[in-house]
């Protein structure tokens, strides 16, 4: 069933799917006996393997360069802890064929020559498959566990970004066009002048860089960008592939968010359509109707443990909660106005601490509700939750209005977690006409149905 209404501006867009095995986040539900570990390839193998068997473009691999600390010691209540992303991606390489292999790296603490080295031998070894999330980081928090801890400035952290890339993509560009011998009968294995110097004096990179791995067939990794500020939505105009969005909830802030990122690139200098836009969702599926509500309810209680509550309401009110009741009342004392320190999220998103104890407070003395119940049923709804029919109409409107190009699912539970979406969500997409039936290239770069670089045009 396809939608060719007069009123839907892309009637033959495509829904794309990518998984999103997260770093550290106390979303996915460690504790469910169906879990599996978060550190052995078993758990990376089963969540990679059905993603490919359900057609995705790509694995996302999230990663954090720091455990996140509560009060000076370890939240051990997170998901917390994971190999090398690229390490990882490089072996799951060897045991899938077409899905694209993603990883997260910090453009701050890493140096373009060895990033790039590692990302392009991502991209040859699986022919074509890799893309670099490209994320920034300015804390010194995160910066302690680095030789230059704690040295950039929060306004250069895209400056530096912008040169990095720029960098990693002169490097990629480096190698030439066919370059490398087919035959043992060539006089050379690489012809002559193949590679070329890259030369890099900026205000934070500085480098000669004899680059040494060849091009792939997609010519150089996907890149991917996850900022949201309006300097992070210019960074990604300008340099970007693929978005990865946190406005995978609501249409109407979706579309927003799409429109404003067309807006950019036409500023920039490119086609509207030149970047794909694949927002981070979380998908609850029930088989019957009747059954949503409960299953939506397990999730977000999975999710929303006590302590993890608990946690939560003491950012708040800026002290240890942690031998309090919570399924009992909120505290009594307002919360003291202390800053939250940038070694985890925090639940004030810049709001005053004592306007969300008033809210808390109305709301648990309105509907009787328990700490641990006020802060599950504050925190805001969260991607997509129904029959696989009516989600499958609902991913289709997204995409065939321009509000998105298509979804990285985080699923609550891995490593099964991403079944009922193989199982039950995509042949619904498919029926409708908006799912491919099968991988037609063998490259991210043509899952995603992208252009060549920007560098190669």
């Amino acid at each position: 069933m396809t939608d060719r209404t007069a009123d839907t501006p892309r009637p033959d867009a495509q829904v794309h799917f990518g998984v999103f095995f997260q770093g550290v986040n106390h979303t996915t539900i460690w504790s469910d006996p169906a879990s599996g570990s978060q550190i052995d390839f078993e758990t990376f193998r089963r969540v990679a393997t059905t993603a490919e068997r359900g057609l995705f473009d790509a694995f996302f691999l999230g990663e954090g360069l720091r455990l996140r600390e509560q009060d000076g010691r370890i939240l051990e209540l997170d998901i917390a802890g994971r190999p090398d992303a690229i390490t990882q991606l490089a072996a799951l390489a060897g045991i899938t064929d077409r899905i694209g292999l993603v990883a997260t790296q910090n453009t701050t603490y890493n140096e373009p020559a060895d990033l790039a080295r590692r990302l392009a031998g991502l991209d040859v070894l699986s022919e074509g498959r890799a893309g670099w999330n490209a994320v920034t980081t300015d804390n010194a928090w995160t910066g302690a566990n680095f030789r230059r801890g704690g040295y950039l400035d929060h306004a250069h952290r895209y400056e530096r970004a912008a040169e990095f890339v720029a960098t990693v993509r002169e490097i990629w560009d480096s190698w030439g066009e066919n370059v490398i011998a087919t035959s043992q009968h060539s006089p050379s294995w690489a012809a002559p002048d193949a590679v070329r110097t890259v030369e890099r004096d900026g205000a934070h990179i500085r480098a000669t860089i004899r680059p040494t791995v060849p091009r792939s067939p997609q010519g150089h990794p996907v890149i991917f960008q996850a900022g949201d500020s309006p300097t992070g939505r210019d960074f990604a105009a300008a340099h970007a592939d693929v978005i990865f969005s946190r406005h995978g909830t609501f249409f109407e802030d979706a579309l927003a968010f799409a429109e404003d990122i067309r807006a950019r690139l036409r500023a920039a200098g490119r086609p509207e359509d030149d970047i794909r836009i694949l927002p981070g969702t979380q998908i609850v599926l029930a088989e019957k109707e009747s059954e949503v509500e409960e299953k939506v309810r397990w999730v977000k209680e999975s999710q929303y443990t006590g302590q993890t509550a608990l946690s939560l309401a003491g950012q708040v009110w800026g002290r240890d909660l942690s031998d309090r009741d919570p399924d009992g009342p909120l505290p009594e004392q307002d919360p003291e106005p202390r800053p939250i320190a940038p070694t985890r999220g925090s639940p004030r998103g810049g709001q005053d601490p004592l306007e969300i104890a008033r809210e808390w407070r109305a709301r648990a003395e309105a509907e009787n509700l328990s700490l641990r119940q006020v802060v599950t049923a504050s925190t805001e709804r969260s991607g997509f939750a129904g029959t696989p029919a009516k989600v499958a109409d609902e991913l289709a409107r997204w995409v065939r209005h321009g509000a998105t190009d298509g979804f990285n699912i985080s699923p609550y539970l891995v490593p099964t977690g991403l079944d009922e979406i193989v199982d039950w969500l995509v042949p619904e997409l498919q029926e409708r006409g908006v799912y491919r039936t099968d991988y037609t290239g063998t490259t991210l770069r043509e899952h995603l149905g992208l252009r060549d670089p920007l560098t190669r045009r």
